[in-house]
């Protein structure tokens, strides 16, 4: 079956939406990866100075330490999944928006060498 022009402008328009869509997810779990690096990050250094003596030991700020590198890891993960999911949703969309291009594209081309000829 064929679609006309308006169909696929519409479908076009639909994929556009879409691709914005998941560009500000990726955008979104990229500082939450960022967030949760720092966390690691953050409460590693921590860790490692109680050991060595550069803060006095605290099970407090230890415990609070282990949880930011522990809430870390989970949220860099997690985002790092989300991401990589909405790359691939991203590369569909993007390749479907270029077939729809292609459709409407080639039928102007079609109807300028009717017109021409």
């Amino acid at each position: 079956m064929l679609r006309d022009d308006s169909d696929h402008r519409d479908e076009i328009v639909r994929l556009e939406a879409q691709i914005d869509e998941l560009a500000a997810r990726i955008e979104s779990c990229r500082k939450f990866i960022v967030a949760g690096r720092i966390a690691v990050a953050g409460g590693g250094v921590v860790l490692v100075a109680m050991v060595i003596g550069a803060i006095r030991f605290d099970p407090s700020v230890m415990a609070g330490a282990v949880a930011a590198v522990l809430a870390g890891i989970v949220a860099a993960g997690s985002n790092r999944s989300t991401a990589k999911e909405a790359t691939h949703e991203l590369a569909a969309a993007e390749a479907q928006r270029a077939v729809a291009l292609y459709a409407i594209a080639s039928r102007e081309r079609s109807r300028i060498s009717r017109v021409t000829a």
